[in-house]
């Protein structure tokens, strides 16, 4: 009865090393898309110094949850001691730094209000000088989400024009439309746009556009990362468990 056991725990330990092993794979697919995605959101996370050390964090945790999924397998299957506390440590220390990770971005979720936006953009945004790191993203953003300033166009009333240029539009050329959304992309008429015709801006805010796109990738990563966390915490229990069991 006690070898039929082992071998059970065995069997599960390597299930859930598996489910381990494809939650790392995806983690790095994820990191890696963030990194080298083309639309626009790379400049969001290479202006912005904590979602660019956020972006390396989770591909630095889908690299060791892949391997250390891996290394479980094989430890459960050859029911390896060795391997077996090599993986027990290295996935405690995982999860202890995935929870913390997790009740910091509980604790800090105010910073992503739509007032902290506004607040930071009125402060910090020089409309259409892109040899600012601020201001180029923000234009990157609002041309990429074909939208204008946080709220709408009205959040650049209060932006103040570049000393050199006093007469500069009301908006910025960013929140023009264009054939395609790119930077490369035809304004469909910018001189309309920049004197004030709407129907040539886009006048929806960037946060409800950002929001509205992104709302089921973080439903579904806040599922993703609770999962994980869960099976770390039951391989965690049946690596023990077979490391106590095998003579």
């Amino acid at each position: 009865m006690e070898g039929d056991c082992l071998s059970c725990m065995k069997y599960l330990m390597f299930l859930f090393n598996f489910f381990i092993f494809l939650g790392g794979a995806c983690l790095l697919g994820v990191g890696i898309w963030v990194i080298v995605d083309p639309t626009g959101f790379r400049e969001i996370v290479a202006a912005n110094p904590l979602l660019f050390t956020g972006a390396y964090i989770m591909l630095a945790m889908g690299a060791m949850l892949f391997l250390l999924g891996f290394l479980g397998c094989c430890g459960a299957i050859r029911e390896n001691k060795c391997l077996l506390l090599f993986f027990f440590m290295f996935i405690l220390l995982i999860f202890l730094a995935e929870l913390s990770a997790a009740i910091l971005a509980f604790i800090f979720r105010e910073n992503l209000t739509r007032e902290f936006f506004t607040k930071e953009l009125k402060k910090h945004y020089l409309r259409n000088n892109d040899t600012d790191v601020f201001s180029s993203t923000w234009n990157s953003v609002m041309i990429t989400f074909a939208c204008c300033g946080v709220n709408g166009p009205e959040d650049f009333e209060a932006v103040p024009h570049l000393p050199y240029s006093p007469l500069e539009p009301a908006i910025p050329e960013a929140c023009c439309q264009r054939e395609l959304q790119s930077r490369e992309g035809m304004f469909v008429n910018r001189e309309a746009c920049l004197t004030g015709i709407e129907r040539f801006q886009n006048r929806q805010g960037c946060y409800t556009v950002i929001l509205n796109s992104f709302e089921t990738y973080v439903y579904l990563a806040g599922a993703l990362a609770i999962g994980v966390l869960a099976i770390e915490l039951f391989a965690m229990i049946f690596a023990m468990c077979l490391f106590r069991g095998i003579q």
